[in-house]
């Protein structure tokens, strides 16, 4: 069936639906990318500056991650390694404070998805109830059997396209906010578990520099 036919097809509920897969592809693309470059580059550029942290070598740590800011968790740990002299609860409350505004960002767009999810199908349903509708306002009684029940017939299998159609467009964007769900959960858990080793390092480092503070008085 060509496009043209398919819209013509479904009727007028067709053209919200193409709105709605235009938005959802926009959206994939841009959360495809997203993903590609953080768990391409994320994990390696936090275990550089975890293994230069915990040789002590501060400035490198910091300078690694300013090279790489555009990555969530590099500016979680900027906005604890750049507080002067913090203590343990100081730089963990900076590390969780952070952390909080970078969770919108990894779940970006997962309430335009649900939208779509939610009324594609309804869409769908409206359009074939609206043709049944028409369907039934040209059945003659007196001409069962004739050429417009023939038509009434067609015209029921038609209004079923904007069912199909809606379905396609919400299972679409499932398959891929269900997979982008998956990732900013694993991603909330790396979160948490890097920011608990670098946290780990600077109370190590602090009560050091306490207990040779406190022998040298």
């Amino acid at each position: 069936m060509e496009i043209k036919n398919l819209f013509a097809a479904g009727g007028v509920v067709m053209f919200p639906l193409l709105g709605f897969s235009v938005v959802a592809a926009a959206l994939i693309i841009e959360r495809i990318v997203f993903w590609v470059r953080i768990n391409k580059r994320q994990n390696r550029a936090i275990r550089d500056v975890l293994n230069l942290y915990r040789h002590e070598n501060i400035v490198g740590a910091v300078d690694k991650l300013k090279q790489n800011a555009d990555l969530p968790m590099a500016r979680i740990f900027l906005a604890a390694l750049e507080l002067e002299q913090p203590t343990p609860d100081e730089f963990r409350l900076a590390l969780e404070s952070e952390a909080q505004a970078e969770l919108p960002l990894l779940k970006r767009f997962s309430n335009i998805f649900d939208t779509i999810i939610s009324l594609s199908p309804l869409l769908g349903l409206l359009g074939t109830v609206l043709g049944l509708i028409a369907s039934f306002a040209s059945l003659n009684i007196g001409d069962v059997g004739g050429s417009r029940t023939a038509s009434v017939t067609a015209g029921i299998s038609e209004a079923l396209v904007s069912t199909a159609a809606g379905l396609v467009v919400a299972i679409f964007t499932l398959l891929f906010a269900n997979t982008f769900r998956g990732l900013y959960l694993r991603q909330t858990a790396r979160i948490q578990e890097y920011g608990g080793q670098l946290e780990l390092l600077h109370r190590r480092f602090y009560n050091r520099q306490e207990v040779t503070y406190a022998s040298t008085r």
